[in-house]
Formats: C-alpha cells, sequence, structure tokens
C-alpha cells in the first residue's frame, strides 16, 4: 500500500512537472483549429496574418488579391471601381433573406455621395444622398426604412430613408436639415430626437428602442466615448412596414446614457461611478433635452461612463428570440502609440419589455480582451445560425508590427466559469498595408457574408462576399 501511494505520488510530480512544459493556449488554439468545422463552418482557419502589400495595379486586375481567407471559404468581387471609394457599413434590402441590394454609407464629405445602393442582379450603383459627412452606420428597421449615421464628432445626427429603392440623386443640407433635388427628396428626415454624436454602432431593436455609442477617445482626462439608450414614445408594434415617416418610431423618444456602478452610499444611489468602473451593473441616466443636443458635451456633465472609441454593434439574435436584449460592440483602443489593443464588450438590459420600460438593471462585461494579434477591434458581425461573432480590425499594424488587418471568429461564451468568448480564430486577413476591413454583414442563411475593403491601395470602393461557411 506505501508502495502504490509513493507511486502516484511520484506520478503526480512527473505530471506537474512536465505541465510546466506545456504551453496550453497553443493547446486550445490547436483544438479551436481543429473543431473549427464544428464551431464555425471552416475548414483551415489562418495561422497568421499576411505581411503581403500588393501594388495598385494588381488589386486592380483582380480585386480579390486583396484578401486572403481560410482553406474551405472563396472571395466573389461584389463592385471593385464603381462605387464610392471609402464604403463603409453595409445593409441588405429588402431582407437578409433574398437580399436584392446591398444599401451602404460612404466615409467621406458632404461633397461626395453619402448613401448608395448597388443592384446584386448587375452590380449597378446608383446614390440616394450626398450632403453627409462621414456617413458610417447604416441599419435596415423592421417597419421597412434605412437608417444611417454620420460618424462626425459632436455634430452627427441620423437620418431615416423610406423607399430606398425610389430615392435617388437627393441633397442633404446638413446645417438646414433640409433636402432637396433628385428623386424622392420627402422620403427622407432627420432623427434629432435621437441626438448628436459622432455614430458609429446601433443596436437597433424591432420595436425602435436604439443602443449607440459615441465614436470618441479619451483625452487630458476626459472619459471617452459614452453608449447611450433611445426609448421611442410610440414602440413600433406592427409586423407591416410604415408608409408615412411621421409614423416612424424614432421620431420622438427619451434618451438615457449609461453610467456603471450600482453601490448606495447613505441612500444615494449610483455613486459607485468613475474612472475604473468600467464593468458590472449600471443606471441608465435621463438625459434632459437631448433633442438635437450634443450628447457628448452630455456625457462630461452627467458624468457617463466611457471607453476608448466605441465602434460597431451587433445584436445577439439567440438573446432577442428569448425576448432578451444583450448586444455585443467593440471599442478600438489606440494600437499604435499606447500598445492598448482594445476590446468586446456585451450589455445586457433584460427582456425587451423591461428595458423598454426602462425598468432593468444594464450589465457590461468584458468578451474579447485585445492582444497584439487581435488589435483595435472595429466592426462586429454576429452569424445568424451558429451565434459566434465576427470581429473587424482596423489596426496600427503597418506602423508597429508590419501586419495586415484581419478578420476574426469569436465564439460566444458557453457554460464555463467567465464571461469571454470560448475562442477565436482568423478567417482572413488582408494583402495591402493600407486597407482595412469594415462593414460586414451576414445573410440569413450565414453562407453569405458581404464585407468592405476600405482605404485599399486602389482607391476605389471594393465589397467583397465571402462565401463557403458551412
Amino acid at each position: 500500500m506505501r508502495k502504490l501511494s509513493m507511486l502516484a505520488a511520484a506520478g503526480l510530480t512527473f505530471v506537474t512537472a512536465g505541465a510546466f512544459a506545456l504551453d496550453f493556449g497553443k493547446i486550445r488554439d490547436a483544438q479551436l483549429e481543429a473543431l473549427a468545422p464544428a464551431l464555425f463552418g471552416v475548414f483551415g482557419p489562418l495561422h497568421e496574418s499576411s505581411t503581403k502589400s500588393i501594388d495598385k495595379t494588381t488589386a486592380e486586375a483582380n480585386p480579390a488579391a486583396l484578401a486572403t481567407v481560410a482553406k474551405s471559404l472563396k472571395i466573389r468581387v461584389v463592385t471593385a471601381g464603381v462605387a464610392a471609394p471609402n464604403i463603409d457599413m453595409i445593409a441588405l434590402w429588402p431582407d437578409d433573406n433574398a437580399p436584392t441590394h446591398l444599401i451602404f454609407c460612404n466615409e467621406q464629405g458632404t461633397t461626395d455621395p453619402g448613401v448608395q445602393r448597388l443592384r446584386l442582379s448587375d452590380g449597378k450603383v446608383e446614390t440616394i444622398l450626398t450632403g453627409t459627412s462621414d456617413c458610417d452606420p447604416v441599419r435596415r428597421t423592421a417597419w421597412g426604412t434605412i437608417i444611417v449615421g454620420e460618424e462626425a464628432g459632436n455634430s452627427g445626427q441620423v437620418l431615416e430613408i423610406i423607399n430606398p429603392i425610389g430615392t435617388t440623386g437627393v441633397l442633404f443640407d446638413r446645417v438646414a436639415g433640409t433636402f432637396s433635388g433628385g428623386v424622392g427628396a420627402g422620403n427622407i428626415a432627420t432623427r434629432h430626437a435621437l441626438g448628436r454624436l459622432s455614430f458609429e454602432g446601433m443596436a437597433l431593436y424591432p420595436n425602435g428602442v436604439m443602443y449607440y455609442g459615441d465614436e470618441n477617445r479619451p483625452s487630458t482626462g476626459t472619459a471617452g466615448g459614452a453608449y447611450f439608450k433611445f426609448v421611442p414614445a410610440t414602440p413600433h408594434t406592427s409586423s407591416a412596414p410604415i408608409t408615412n415617416l411621421a409614423d416612424s418610431p424614432l421620431a420622438a423618444g427619451t434618451v438615457y446614457g449609461l453610467r456603471l456602478g450600482k453601490r448606495i452610499s447613505n441612500n444615494i444611489p449610483n455613486t459607485d461611478y468613475g474612472q475604473g468602473t468600467n464593468t458590472g451593473l449600471g443606471t441608465w441616466i435621463p438625459v434632459a433635452g437631448a433633442n438635437n443636443a450634443d450628447l457628448r458635451a452630455q456625457a462630461a456633465l452627467l458624468r457617463l461612463t466611457g471607453y476608448y472609441r466605441p465602434e460597431d454593434i451587433d445584436i445577439d439574435k439567440r438573446a432577442l428570440a428569448d425576448g432578451k436584449v444583450r448586444f455585443c460592440g467593440n471599442n478600438t483602443g489606440n494600437e499604435g502609440d499606447d500598445r492598448n489593443w482594445g476590446e468586446s464588450i456585451c450589455i445586457t438590459d433584460g427582456t425587451l419589455a423591461e428595458a423598454t420600460d426602462n425598468t432593468a438593471t444594464p450589465e457590461v462585461q468584458l468578451f474579447v480582451v485585445g492582444t497584439p494579434e487581435l488589435a483595435m477591434m472595429d466592426n462586429m458581425a454576429y452569424h445568424p445560425k451558429r451565434g459566434f461573432w465576427i470581429l473587424h480590425e482596423d489596426g496600427d499594424s503597418p506602423t508597429t508590427r508590419k501586419l495586415n488587418n484581419d478578420l476574426w471568429a469569436c465564439l460566444d461564451d458557453g457554460d464555463d466559469d467567465d464571461s469571454l468568448s470560448d475562442g477565436c480564430i482568423r478567417v482572413a486577413t488582408l494583402n495591402d498595408l493600407t486597407a482595412e476591413w469594415t462593414g460586414g454583414i451576414f445573410d440569413a442563411s450565414g453562407t453569405r457574408f458581404y464585407v468592405s475593403v476600405q482605404h485599399n491601395i486602389t482607391g476605389h470602393g471594393v465589397i467583397l462576399e465571402i462565401s463557403g461557411w458551412h
């Protein structure tokens, strides 16, 4: 008996000593790769970022060469050299099941096309609207309209478009807030009830409740970009599209700002807030006079929680199917200057009914912690079938690591003890050190992923379709 105990002890000592020679993180990465077909529907994820930077002639001759994708995925060029040069986020129209058009923002100035549509049957591109400043986010609404936002500092605003296929060549005067010329100028309206800020991520729910961030960085002691919530005065309840912009739930409502910290001190609620309180439970603080107001200034006055450049947001559709509010978004950080690799966070806000009544307690938790390999995450896309997330890199790699930006597929959190993603794999990498991924969106089947290669070496707008997801 004593001999067996000694052998067992010796065996335990051997295993423990051997464990120090193992790199468990590499074992985990190998398991993710081996299980990628079952977890992500992808065979042969990429082991490293591309270090290539193809020239303009090569990219113009074959725009698909701008990217390398996982072994089982395929690239088709949807448009190159036809659309405006700085294509950002994309919406599918009229639905995700059988889209006929892509509708997208162009992130340029007021004299350039602001919102365009692309007909998938033949690639024809037409300009819906000119006059926006740095048009960035675009969403299709449950009531049959398109909304777009300006990433234009504290003057950015949201516009809503009804009948986007029948609206062409309209000019927007963003100072006067008027629309003229073209066809269908009456089909567009400003949505000042949402306030003004640098719009990027927008989690828009079917009844009109919307969560959005201010794409702002901390500066000399300021907190950075805050997150806001809009609750419509008249939530949308019908399954039918609206026929008049006045019936949009975004026409009027109440804005709240997110302030984390729930501790009560001397019977005063929400005192445990400020620098250092960036996760956990929080409170939605009413923003008085938010209509057409500078919400960035309000964030400072109300001491709202700040993050390093909040970017894109997408909705957890499985949670929504259960009637719950959960969405995830990216805060870029500052890779090149500070080695602040960024982060992805997820926010919950009770059930959709509670979120609409504003009776839920919001909670923020980290989802993906940035690394030198997965840095400055920008856009976010949810896979409608498998429930994983695509993170788009917008890093400063050319000035730091000479590595291209990648697309990462990240599992949602499972039943383990933490709340973080259960792991990420690299599914695509650019071959152009001047470019970034942006605007990616899956169709309803999850087999087609449309994504923009922004700021690429050609100087032209390029949208790719990445297919082959199983």
